[in-house]
């Protein structure tokens, strides 16, 4: 694994690699003559500080590739439970304690759910965690991590991390998750596979096959890590069912703390709520249109349509491209990825990275006019023919049946 080393002998304590480091990862110790710099836990090894030294007192040594010795003494699935602004976990979270449960018991080892929360968070958190599937809860309360802020988290999981090894480490795919993963992976020097799709655990090998969408959707990419540890994936919401709670888990729960010398340098002023908070994530009913619903003057008509069967709408990336709806609304690889019970697809082909942002859905009706469209092949139902003439029957039949 990477290390940064300072020569004590040739420093001079001149500061220039601390205010070359953006990262926090070196600091100044000392007064007079005896002032030397030292690393801290937050470095990244971009080598900003090794450029800036005037007398080459720094080098970043890279070791060899972990040998097998160094993975076996990792172990246990953990996996990050964001919360939100108001103190609740994020849902994401219970939707990998489910996967990581199914993964931990082809691997014999256990599942740690890391939490962070303000000291005034709300209390049941890590009760919840352990119905989805923790065995242990690693909470945190500090009024540091009341913010989401990637530094401050970062440092926690990274210091948990050294100190108890383990073999693989899940996020979300929010906005937070995918700032706060990176950053966990290039201070632990290991890989990390985003937005994956699919996660299976290898019965010969042990190692996490991440799967997620490549080349533009295109096709689908198995990545591992064979010779770092831990294992990190980030995963998009609704990918994976939460697990029904199940309140007769038993799970230990052990406070641990964030480093006193760990600060935010980011202050939150103020908070925008948009105006819509909802979100087709969490929609039990979803219509999807395509291009093949005919044009923007077509909206009109889904949207009666997704009232008379209680849906949401959501659409396909070239919608949005076109200027049909806005990006809130797309599903797929770009998109948002969905989990609905019902989910009826208009005019829809079903390229890979959208049938990836589907893959959740329980059931699947489609329309579309090709006989040969892969949406049709993904559907549970299918129906051949023009996708606006479809929803204008289903309309005017509703409408003979209510008098």
């Amino acid at each position: 694994m990477a290390g940064l080393l300072i020569d004590a002998d040739k420093c001079v304590g001149c500061g220039r690699c601390a205010k070359a480091c953006a990262n926090n990862g070196i600091r100044i110790e000392g007064e007079k003559r005896a002032r030397r710099a030292v690393p801290t836990g937050d470095c990244v090894y971009c080598g900003s500080c090794v450029d800036a030294c005037p007398v080459g007192a720094i080098r970043i040594e890279r070791g060899e590739v972990a040998g097998t010795a160094d993975l076996a003494s990792y172990s246990g699935i953990w996996v990050f439970c964001q919360t939100d602004a108001d103190g609740t976990v994020a849902p994401v979270a219970f939707e990998l304690l489910g996967r990581a449960r199914e993964l931990a018991a082809s691997r014999g080892c256990d599942v740690s759910a890391v939490l962070g929360e303000g000291a005034d968070a709300p209390e049941g958190n890590a009760s919840q965690l352990i119905a989805a599937g923790a065995d242990h809860v690693l909470a945190c309360q500090d009024d540091r991590l009341a913010q989401n802020d990637a530094e401050c988290y970062a440092r926690l999981i990274c210091d948990l991390a050294r100190e108890r090894k383990p073999e693989v480490i899940l996020y979300g795919a929010t906005n937070f998750g995918r700032e706060l993963a990176p950053g966990v992976a290039v201070r632990l020097q290991t890989g990390l596979t985003a937005d994956c799709t699919v996660l299976q655990v290898d019965e010969e090998t042990g190692l996490l096959h991440q799967t997620r969408p490549a080349f533009g959707g295109n096709l689908m990419a198995t990545i591992m890590c064979p010779s770092f540890r831990p294992q990190m994936a980030t995963v998009r919401p609704g990918v994976f069912k939460a697990p029904e709670p199940n309140r007769g888990r038993s799970g230990t729960v052990e406070e641990v703390a964030l480093a006193t010398d760990a600060r935010p340098r980011v202050q939150i002023l103020e908070r925008a709520v948009p105006s819509d908070e909802g979100s087709i994530a969490d929609a039990e009913r979803l219509v999807v249109v395509g291009r093949g619903i005919g044009g923007k003057k077509n909206l009109k008509l889904v949207r009666e349509f997704a009232a008379a069967i209680g849906a949401e709408i959501g659409c396909t990336r070239p919608v949005v491209e076109a200027g049909w709806l806005e990006y809130r609304h797309q599903v797929g690889q770009t998109g948002v990825s969905v989990a609905p019970k019902l989910l009826v697809s208009l005019g829809v082909s079903g390229a890979i990275q959208h049938l990836a942002g589907i893959s959740g859905a329980e059931c699947v009706a489609a329309v579309n006019e090709d006989p040969d469209a892969p949406i049709l092949g993904a559907a549970q139902y299918s129906v051949v023919g023009d996708c606006v003439e479809f929803m204008r029957a289903y309309l005017r039949r509703r409408e003979v049946g209510s008098r």
